[in-house]
């Protein structure tokens, strides 16, 4: 296991925690006694889906651009997402008093792209099967001077993320496993440190859709394995590679990786729309897709959940949760 000097660490997100105060919500935590009874344990949901912008992604956004310099922001931002950092940045962006430029892909769904034009950022898209995003936006960031945020391989949007988790253990006290989303890493990077870092025996657990499962092939081989594009209900999720510098901060924080399948997380977002009277986008479900499966394996005691966001439209959540899905 490495031994260096983590890129992010407790008091980061401490720092990033004191910069958001009165910035973003302070989401709440339920509970369920027929989840407790399903999960065999004392299950503690928090609730990035009641998040400005509908998810965790607000956090380190706005910390990564807050700590712009004056003359950064005067340029402008450029970001590149499929929906929910899109809007974040954009957001961000407004709430700064600047501009943001997006990358999205053609296919990201209507309403993350609407509510980011809705924010005020300009939206240049490509093909998510055949583009390089990461490309276009650092050409785009170069061409324009802007400054470019990444959905989660920057410190500071790894240690906004993180402060999720913190709130959730300062309320609740202390967790014997955290179960998180896992896309390019960020959340659950960050979501660890805190957690680790305020108690070492904490259990992080993450969950990939079975279609992008490229940080627990990662974690297996030891190094950064790249998948095939993920073809999963799971939009936020839908990446080939875990990030360089969330990857080094994941392989030496998280305890497992579990996979849930497409059928899983529309069950998961059924039971939190009919049972918790919430609503899940697809990727905000698999931590509770993992729970109801059992995939998450025998839990001690108090399980924190991070369920990340609920950007979906009305039309997009009936086809997938209707009777006939």
């Amino acid at each position: 296991m490495p031994t260096s000097v983590p890129p992010v660490t407790l008091d980061d997100v401490r720092d990033a925690a004191a910069r958001l105060k009165g910035i973003v919500h302070r989401t709440p935590v339920l509970r369920s006694r027929t989840l407790d009874a399903l999960a065999g344990a004392e299950v503690l949901l928090k609730c990035e889906n009641f998040q400005r912008v509908g998810a965790f992604k607000f956090r380190g956004a706005y910390h990564a651009a807050g700590r712009l310099t004056p003359g950064q922001l005067a340029r402008g931002i450029a970001a590149y997402s499929s929906g929910n950092h899109a809007q974040a940045v954009a957001l961000a962006a407004r709430e700064l008093g600047t501009t943001a430029v997006i990358v999205m892909p053609q296919d990201a769904p209507p309403s993350k792209r609407e509510a980011t034009a809705g924010y005020g950022a300009e939206i240049v898209t490509y093909d998510r099967y055949t583009g390089d995003r990461v490309a276009l936006a650092e050409a785009l960031a170069a061409e324009r001077g802007l400054a470019l945020i990444p959905p989660y391989e920057h410190p500071d949007v790894i240690a906004g993320q993180g402060t999720a988790a913190l709130e959730l253990i300062e309320e609740t006290g202390p967790l014997d496993a955290l179960i998180a989303p896992v896309g390019g890493g960020g959340l659950i990077a960050g979501s660890a440190t805190a957690a680790k870092g305020l108690h070492p025996g904490t259990r992080v657990i993450g969950v990939e859709p079975e279609a992008g499962d490229d940080t627990r092939r990662s974690l297996e081989a030891g190094r950064r394995v790249a998948v095939p594009v993920p073809r999963t209900i799971a939009d936020g999720q839908a990446l080939t590679t875990p990030g360089e510098l969330t990857f080094s901060l994941n392989r030496r924080l998280l305890d497992g990786i579990v996979l849930v399948g497409d059928d899983e997380i529309r069950d998961a977002m059924r039971f939190a729309f009919e049972r918790l009277k919430i609503v899940l986008e697809p990727s905000g479900a698999t931590p509770l897709a993992a729970l109801l499966t059992g995939r998450a394996g025998p839990l001690p005691g108090r399980v924190g959940v991070i369920l990340s966001g609920g950007n979906i439209d009305a039309g997009r959540f009936a086809r997938l949760c209707g009777a006939g899905s």
